[in-house]
């Protein structure tokens, strides 16, 4: 009996996902466990594998294609079963598409010479990606693989396609003509395209110039990074306080952790654990509720918030994440690192869970490992905070008239001025600032 492989919903805010990559095509057994197709959500990236075993019989969308939460994505089962019913509703029959795939069309030449480079190098080429060479030429000898495990994907195909790196008009010419292949039982490969039919009448026209730019698509992530980002700016009133504090005491802390708290498990907590530990404590005021809150419809009603949902942001190789630490207030110094290393991890790795990336009430951008002094960060709506972390540099104060080196933080809070004005956010930072020079009072209080 034919069963239907349906779209996963990864986590309650997902309505769709994003068909990546295929493993399998119609007519490839399947056994448990097999990997069909990868997709991802607007934050991370999966890999679906097969529940039961058989024949992948139908595939209804593909690799690029935005589909909808609990939709059918493809059919297993055995030869001949009817796989109709499971067609997503207003798609062609699969009985239509196996038709049109038992009359294929007479290839193209350059058709023809696309298929013979990816023939003689012997390379990994997702369907799109061959379909899309095929269709506009590209010359798949000069490819760069990105995909997975060194995979050929649509993306790859479409970069030449830019450059210009296309099957060039001779060897089209010399495909149309015939061609003595020089391969293995006379078959043509790449080198033969490239020799000229015969000696030119004429010089060679110079080589094209390199190309100055060249067209990506933007990722899916980035489309909802920048649709964010956009509507932040867009709707709030958004305003940046900075200051600096000592940095003496928690640079101490820190060392103490390292050097001493291997067998108490607290030898791998960072200087941003530490801020963020003191960023929750500081909220946790009920003075500074505003910064502990979200404004919602449309600006006209304050959410706030019993507990710190700490959002942490994670700079990843797909984009910009910010995971959740839920009730961060109420973790132990410990157990708040250890929360904050598994949820970067998991965005790192691509494995979050999309309702681990919600709920957040404050969030904590640290660029000071990049060497930031200072910096704008813009808030993630609806919150109406966030604190940016920038380096340490070293700066001098007056201590009983001498001038005193001491290592100085930076701390940038962009706030919305329609929840909260400036001198409560100032308030805010100084408090924090008391907090941070004072690390080892605030974490005796609990």
């Amino acid at each position: 009996m034919a069963v239907p492989v349906i779209m996963p919903r990864q986590g309650n805010t997902v309505e769709s996902c994003i068909v990546t990559e295929w493993f399998k095509k119609p007519g490839d057994p399947v056994a448990l466990g097999d990997k069909l197709f990868s997709f991802e959500t607007d934050k991370a990236a999966f890999e679906e594998k097969a529940q039961a075993e058989g024949t992948l019989l139908a595939v209804f969308f593909q690799e690029g294609d935005d589909v909808p939460c609990l939709t059918n994505v493809c059919v297993i089962g055995k030869p001949g079963d009817d796989v109709s019913a499971f067609a997503p509703e207003g798609m062609a029959p699969p009985a239509a598409q196996e038709a049109e795939q038992a009359e294929p069309k007479a290839a193209a030449p350059e058709q023809v010479i696309a298929a013979v480079a990816v023939d003689s190098l012997n390379m990994k080429i997702s369907p799109r990606a061959r379909a899309l060479a095929e269709r506009r030429g590209a010359d798949l000898s000069k490819v760069s693989a990105t995909g997975p495990e060194g995979r050929v994907i649509a993306r790859d195909v479409q970069k030449l396609i830019d450059e210009g790196l296309v099957v060039s008009p001779a060897a089209r010419a010399a495909y149309q003509g015939g061609l003595e292949g020089t391969g293995l039982g006379g078959r043509v490969s790449l080198s033969d395209l490239e020799k000229p039919l015969s000696a030119p009448a004429e010089a060679a026209p110079a080589a094209a110039a390199e190309p100055e730019f060249y067209t990506e698509p933007m990722s899916n992530i980035r489309k909802v990074i920048a649709r964010s980002m956009t509507n932040s700016l867009r709707s709030m009133a958004q305003l940046t306080h900075s200051l600096t504090f000592d940095a003496t005491e928690i640079q101490k802390m820190r060392r103490l952790f390292k050097e001493q708290g291997e067998a108490m498990g607290m030898n791998r907590i960072t200087l941003n654990d530490i801020i963020m530990f003191a960023v929750a404590r500081t909220l946790a005021i009920p003075e500074f509720r505003a910064l502990n809150a979200n404004l919602i419809d449309d600006g006209k009603t304050m959410k706030y918030f019993h507990h710190v949902n700490l959002g942490m942001a994670v700079d990843t190789e797909r984009g910009l994440m910010v995971p959740t630490i839920m009730h961060a207030d109420t973790l132990s110094l410990k157990d708040l690192s250890e929360k904050a290393k598994e949820l970067a991890t998991a965005c790192q790795g691509g494995s979050i869970n999309p309702d681990l990336l919600t709920g957040g009430s404050f969030t904590v951008s640290n660029l000071g490992t990049l060497g930031v002094e200072s910096f704008t960060p813009v808030i993630n709506p609806p919150q109406t905070g966030i604190l940016g972390v920038c380096s340490i540099v070293t700066r001098v104060k007056d201590v009983n008239g001498q001038a005193v080196p001491y290592p100085a933080m930076g701390l940038c809070l962009t706030y919305d001025h329609q929840a909260l004005d400036g001198a409560p956010a100032s308030k805010f930072l100084k408090t924090l600032k008391t907090n941070l020079e004072n690390f080892t009072l605030l974490l005796a209080k609990g």
